[in-house]
């Protein structure tokens, strides 16, 4: 007894001590669904959205102005972009991506390789609550706590409140049973997604109602949210997917893209969000008392935009700035308050970053990179290039190339009586005005008014050679990627079948 008290007071003295391991941190990785970064005040200060909650993790945390979701071969973009979250696959490579296991793009049992099976086996104690369907079943139910229910209305019990409660419910049984695993809880929500039933007092604040009658469309309201600055009453050419259910069934909106109907559905949009918000706030306040907050990595993400009149859209099957890029705010351990980063990343790199700050080997499977360095200000950007998809409709359907400050889409659609091509300086053009935007009755509406040069530059023969790079960027990255299909100006070559 005399030689180790002995021994403890050597360490002592010479600046060593007997303390254990540093302690793992836990992860609280929080998924919205549909919702556009511009809802945000962190990305757009005139926002009338109030988060409290949202804007501390973003004045504690690091803010991410370039993350993107890759896109989307199904009309429920959400499925695909949830399978890239779990398995950090990229699009072509997943399970559920045509002919991928029959070519050979996809193991088997890649839900073993998935964020729950991962964490699970580094000894971290994992939760889920979120919504139902429309995502990765096979790792979803390989959480050790799982509580998903499709929660979409606008009481406590109906609404957001309840995947709030699942996660306090968890982390109060912690408590009690002095729990002192780390943890990872994918905190999931239904909304904002519709339909976007709002509490009466949120809906009240944002001047709006849960309108159910397409005969009777809601009215102007002073408090409502302003229209978008790119609002359009309908897109200029067709966007590729006829009976598109987003662009002609969702209730409240269905095929109307009236002022009154817009900002009628921004006002339930953002009714949905803050009671996002204080949900997010009652775990962050029970963290804190736990003394967890500060070993606790937050995420806060969406699984892609949405549109809600932008461009004369009304869903997420786009490849415009409102809908391909995503909200993306981390807070904890060693991230500089208030900092602000490009990123350039996707969703599909979650796992192996959660990975890389955990310090758990990312499983062989994952094609995602790692954003950690970006994290700690190593680094600006984890890549130069951003490819996007849709093709859920019509195909070959929509692509999209971004690199530094520009960005081409190409729409390939309606079995080719639609070929358009958009090419954008995003940092001259950030709200991808087209010239439509800039009719009299459209800038009356908006109160926006573009300059001449805002508009898509793809036939203006001064950007005739940019053109030519970001057409050859894109054919290759869809040949890196695997895409399978190809535009009608792309060569047909051996991956196009």
């Amino acid at each position: 007894m005399r030689l180790i008290v002995f021994i403890a007071v050597v360490l002592l003295c010479s600046g060593h001590t007997l303390s254990a391991e540093p302690k793992r941190p836990n992860i609280l990785f929080v998924l919205v669904d549909d919702q556009s970064p511009f809802d945000l005040k962190c990305y757009n200060p005139q926002s009338p959205l109030d988060t409290p909650n949202i804007d501390r993790l973003a004045r504690e945390g690091m803010v991410f102005d370039g993350a993107y979701h890759m896109g989307s071969f199904s009309g429920a973009v959400c499925t695909p972009s949830r399978h890239m979250i779990m398995s950090g696959r990229t699009l072509w490579h997943l399970p559920i991506a045509p002919k991928a296991k029959e070519k050979g793009l996809c193991p088997s049992n890649l839900e073993q390789q998935t964020i729950p099976a991962v964490f699970n086996r580094a000894g971290y104690a994992t939760m889920r609550t979120c919504k139902l369907g429309n995502s990765y079943e096979a790792a979803n139910k390989l959480f050790t706590v799982r509580h998903d229910a499709t929660k979409r209305g606008g009481t406590p019990e109906t609404g957001s409140v309840w995947h709030g409660d699942r996660v306090m419910d968890y982390l109060e049984n912690r408590e009690s049973t002095k729990d002192s695993k780390p943890f990872l809880i994918y905190f999931g929500f239904s909304h904002p997604h519709d339909e976007r039933d709002g509490t009466p007092e949120l809906l009240e604040k944002y001047g709006a109602v849960n309108h159910t009658d397409p005969s009777k469309p809601p009215a102007l309201n002073g408090k409502q949210p302003k229209l978008p600055p790119n609002y359009l009453s309908s897109h200029p050419f067709h966007h590729g997917h006829p009976k598109l259910r987003d662009e002609v069934a969702v209730s409240g909106v269905w095929e109307r893209r009236d002022e009154a109907t817009i900002r009628n559905e921004l006002g339930r949009e953002f009714a949905c969000s803050e009671n996002i918000d204080i949900q997010i706030g009652r775990v962050l306040s029970k963290l804190e008392a736990m003394g967890e907050l500060e070993n606790t990595y937050v995420f806060y993400t969406a699984d892609h935009g949405i549109a809600i009149g932008r461009h004369g859209l009304q869903g997420k099957q786009n490849l415009y700035q409102h809908t391909w890029r995503v909200p993306f705010l981390v807070r904890g351990p060693g991230i500089k308050a208030g900092s602000r980063v490009e990123g350039n990343i996707y969703l599909l790199d979650v796992l192996s970053t959660l990975c890389d700050i955990t310090n758990i080997p990312a499983p062989e499977t994952n094609q995602g990179t790692s954003f950690k360095p970006v994290l700690q200000g190593e680094k600006a950007t984890v890549r130069d290039v951003l490819y996007g998809v849709y093709n859920g409709g019509t195909k070959p359907g929509m692509r999209s190339v971004k690199r530094g400050d520009w960005k081409l889409i190409k729409y390939d659609v309606m079995d080719g009586k639609v070929r358009e091509t958009q090419l954008f300086n995003i940092k001259e053009n950030p709200d991808e005005f087209l010239t439509q935007h800039q009719d009299a009755t459209v800038t009356t509406l908006t109160g926006a008014t573009p300059q001449p040069h805002q508009i898509n530059l793809a036939a203006d023969p001064r950007y005739a050679a940019k053109l030519a790079e970001m057409e050859a960027l894109l054919l290759d990255e869809m040949r890196r990627l695997n895409d399978p299909w190809r535009l009608w100006n792309q060569p047909s070559d051996e991956l196009a079948k």
